[in-house]
């Protein structure tokens, strides 16, 4: 019996201003000062991702209409903040995959 990958990335399809479409992976998401925000990359969608851009996308909850919806964050501030919290948090997460202590 062969063995299955279990990791299923969670993909989201965005639509730019412009209209184009593009799916995104997520890789982390958190709730700061009373918002949601939601860190992805673009989806590996063929054989050539080692050469891709790998840009971190950023992204908030907010309504339009009564209905969630993802949108950039255009404040500055608020942005530095933001990037700067998930920058860490995936910081910390590789320092712990890659920990190379040696055991005894």
């Amino acid at each position: 019996m062969s063995e299955m990958n279990e990791y299923t990335p969670e993909l989201f399809e965005l639509v730019d201003s412009e209209g184009n479409k593009k799916n995104f992976e997520l890789i982390d998401c958190a709730e700061i000062h009373g918002e949601q925000y939601y860190a992805m990359i673009p989806a590996i969608e063929d054989e050539d991702f080692l050469n891709a851009d790998c840009e971190l996308v950023i992204l908030k909850t907010i309504y339009e209409n009564d209905e969630e919806v993802l949108a950039s964050i255009d404040d500055d501030h608020e942005f530095e903040e933001v990037s700067s919290f998930f920058l860490h948090r995936m910081e910390e997460a590789m320092s712990e995959d890659f920990d190379f202590d040696d055991e005894e």
